[in-house]
């Protein structure tokens, strides 16, 4: 009976997509969206990144909620931890020698690179997301080569904090400003292609770098801290 169910969803996707690929011309896009996007994104966001110009100006309120689920999953997870039996301490194995060195070398490096990355996200593919998880990524290297060492989980939390705030309160600026919708592109859009354009576009991407980075540093400190 099962074999029987199976080969009949298997029919009925097939037949679906077969119906889907006759109907669709190869080549021609299933909406004007994108091809709106392209032509029109650089000139109404001054965004060289077309991507960009879609993640924090057409769907920008999408993106907020994006980093609202992340902030509620480092919640939770701190929470879940919270609830454990806390282990006795134990002596902490210094790491190895070329660890130790690569860690006080790399740190400052991969924070510049991580912030280069979503101060030129509305320039080049990057942006706060992947910035921000650029400079998580500096911390596991810490907790790896240098051993002991803990962030500040006041100055964590008060990052994220600011970081979240200041894209909320631009947001409401642009409603109140532009009188068009949440996240409106209320500053002047400079000349495209340099590093002062795009008008709101790449504040919000130091205060999603900064959010994002300073969430999955807690988020790696907890796991560190149980382990």
């Amino acid at each position: 009976m099962r074999k029987i169910i199976g080969i009949i969803l298997l029919i009925i996707i097939c037949w679906g997509i077969i119906l889907a690929l006759y109907k669709i011309p190869f080549g021609i896009p299933k909406t004007k969206v994108g091809e709106y996007y392209i032509d029109k994104g650089r000139e109404e966001t001054g965004a060289a990144n077309v991507v960009t110009s879609v993640v924090l100006n057409y769907r920008g309120f999408d993106t907020l909620g994006e980093v609202t689920v992340l902030f509620i999953a480092a919640i939770g997870l701190g929470a879940a931890l919270a609830t454990l039996k806390k282990k006795e301490k134990r002596k902490i194995e210094p790491s190895s020698l070329i660890l130790r060195t690569g860690c006080r070398f790399l740190f400052p490096l991969i924070l510049l690179f991580g912030a280069y990355i979503f101060i030129h996200g509305h320039l080049t593919p990057g942006g706060g997301f992947q910035g921000g998880a650029i400079i998580a990524s500096a911390f596991i290297l810490v907790y790896l080569g240098c051993r002991g060492r803990r962030i500040s989980e006041v100055s964590s939390k008060t990052t994220e904090s600011l970081g979240g705030l200041i894209f909320v309160i631009i947001g409401l600026v642009g409603l109140a400003v532009g009188g068009h919708y949440f996240l409106s592109n209320f500053l002047p859009k400079g000349e495209l292609n340099t590093l002062f354009s795009a008008g709101i576009i790449p504040i919000i991407y130091i205060a999603i770098g900064f959010k994002v980075g300073s969430e999955l540093a807690g988020v790696i400190d907890n796991l560190m801290e149980e382990s």
